[in-house]
């Protein structure tokens, strides 16, 4: 018997500081990609908040709430649960005197699974996010749901093949990477969806995976970055969607538009890509032993040899 999956990617605007506008429109988009048929439902990074990231501002830094208790994560939970879907939840996590962008995962029956911490942070103009957050401790994560196990990234993570190894190592049967990725301020005429788009779809081809990417839409101003100078203008990103849906070899098989609302769906037999995927040896092949530069960031030094080689 194969198990099928249909995964839903949702593209959506999130400007609004009204954080429930935000989670109105999310719940909307959900309920329609249940609605035809989606066991797996994406929707962006941090959807239920605009995109604070442009500038800084300390006091976007009180935007940040716990896990336990937190009103979206169990609105989206229950949400889960009613429809019989599974939701990753993006959310600005306080967690004592750190914060992190996370991602909580609500099972098919409402159960929130754990916390996913995003690893790799990113910093530079219009995406200023390491004044914000702490990078993540969580380790990457293999969420064993009731519809399959779903590895997910966060973004920036989306951009390292050593996050989508990770993930495949750990057993996923497709990866997940809500984003939100747009234009650039130090250059209006840079373009990189492109690069983006195929970056992940490098990923979706080297393991032999599906893989669900969701952006959002729209155009945000930051505020300046608080310094008392009234005349200061904040930083404009325009986010371009293109949000899309890659098979096991890494074939785009549903992509949105840069600018309108969208529900993407597509439906995978992952008993037969698990199946191709043996018969290919890309794992079987593997020379673990043989990566360690990988454990070095210049290259060279290892940092249990703790010499040049």
């Amino acid at each position: 018997m194969s198990r099928n999956l249909t995964v839903a990617a949702v593209q959506m605007a999130s400007g609004s500081w009204q954080a429930e506008d935000n989670m109105d429109r999310a719940e909307r988009l959900i309920r329609q990609a249940a609605a035809a048929g989606a066991q797996l439902v994406l929707c962006p990074e941090l959807f239920m908040q605009p995109y604070f990231c442009i500038d800084q501002h300390v006091d976007h830094l009180q935007l940040a709430q716990p896990f336990e208790g937190h009103p979206g994560i169990a609105r989206f939970a229950r949400l889960a649960g009613e429809l019989g879907v599974v939701i990753p939840i993006g959310f600005f996590e306080r967690a004592g005197n750190a914060a992190y962008n996370s991602i909580a995962v609500a099972d098919s029956d409402g159960r929130v699974l754990g916390v996913y911490r995003k690893t790799h942070i990113p910093d530079g103009p219009g995406y200023t996010e390491k004044f914000y957050f702490t990078p993540g401790d969580t380790g990457f994560k293999v969420w064993d749901t009731r519809v399959g196990k779903i590895g997910i990234g966060i973004c920036w993570d989306q951009w390292y093949p050593e996050t989508a190894r990770s993930l495949a190592l750990m057993g996923a049967d497709v990866l997940c990477f809500p984003t939100i990725i747009g234009s650039e301020p130090f250059s209006a005429h840079y373009d990189s969806s492109g690069h983006w788009q195929r970056t992940m779809q490098g990923h979706a081809a080297a393991n032999m995976l599906p893989l669900v990417a969701a952006n959002r839409i729209g155009s945000e101003t930051g505020i300046g970055n608080g310094n008392g100078n009234p005349r200061q203008q904040g930083l404009t990103a325009t986010f371009y969607g293109s949000s899309f849906i890659a098979d096991h070899t890494g074939q785009k098989v549903q992509e949105a538009g840069r600018s309108e609302e969208a529900i993407l769906l597509h439906r995978f037999d992952l008993d037969a890509i698990r199946a191709e995927r043996q018969s290919w040896g890309f794992f079987r092949d593997r020379r673990p032993e043989m990566y360690r530069t990988l454990l070095t960031s210049d290259g060279v030094t290892s940092c249990y040899q703790g010499a040049r080689a």
